[in-house]
């Protein structure tokens, strides 16, 4: 790792994080690209990496979230079915699941095509909600299981959890939202779990990346989810689909074989 990784990566980071694009997979894929090897250290600064941009979806919803308690009410009851498969498969997902390339191109291929799929079937009604008050626990719950499929790399949270939401009635932006907020308790879980196991003896070096890369990735990312709630206001996901299939098809042309 050099300085100029840590900016790649904080950058890819930041801007995939809240795209229905998977950052783990971007993450994991960039690694390859830069030939750097799975390491504690590089384990604990994807970590950081992420937390950087979590941070920016507390700064920007921070006074939202502050003047209605029933948002995070919701928000939290949405995260329990990830926090359970987490706790109990979080061992094996980490072990044999986010280094393999293979996966993650599958679930970016197969994620791109149900993207496609669901912009064609999906017709937004004037009845479907538009506030995250008003959507009703048991979605909630069920917009839970849907984010727990990303436990496979590439699949993509954001992708997941927005996909789960437009099925169950919720609209394009208000879906977008709520996989945002969702991703904080995901990913502080998440990172709770890896540092608990994480060995923090690392270089005066190794710190300084991981501190620019959290600046990095927050920064992106705060564009990022600019970026993404303007256009889907005139747009649809079927661009990401489309990305996701040509760059799975790339990666494993190009890089895997």
């Amino acid at each position: 790792m050099d300085f100029l990784n840590t900016i790649i990566f904080s950058i890819v980071e930041g801007l995939t994080e809240f795209l229905p694009v998977s950052s783990t997979g971007h993450l994991n894929l960039t690694r390859v690209i830069l030939n750097i090897p799975k390491s504690d250290f590089f384990t604990t600064f994807e970590i950081f990496i992420q937390l950087g941009a979590i941070l920016a979806v507390v700064v920007l919803y921070f006074k939202r979230v502050m003047a209605s308690s029933l948002i995070w009410k919701k928000i939290l009851v949405s995260f329990i079915p990830t926090g359970i498969i987490g706790l109990i498969f979080g061992k094996f997902i980490k072990n044999f699941l986010v280094s393999n390339e293979y996966i993650t191109l599958l679930a970016l291929f197969l994620g791109g095509i149900a993207l496609i799929i669901l912009e064609l079937l999906y017709k937004e009604k004037e009845h479907h909600f538009e506030n995250i008050e008003k959507i009703p626990y048991m979605s909630v719950v069920l917009i839970g299981l849907f984010q727990a499929i990303a436990v496979v790399p590439g699949v993509s949270r954001s992708a997941a959890t927005i996909v789960g939401a437009l099925f169950l009635g919720i609209k394009r932006k208000t879906a977008v939202e709520f996989s945002f907020l969702l991703a904080v308790p995901t990913m502080l879980a998440a990172t709770i779990f890896d540092l608990n196991e994480a060995n923090f003896n690392f270089s005066s070096d190794e710190l300084s990346f991981m501190t620019f890369g959290f600046i990095g990735s927050f920064i992106t990312a705060i564009f990022a989810i600019k970026f993404f709630l303007n256009f889907i206001k005139n747009h649809t996901f079927i661009p990401f689909g489309i990305y996701r299939i040509v760059l799975s098809v790339l990666f494993y042309f190009l890089i895997i074989e």
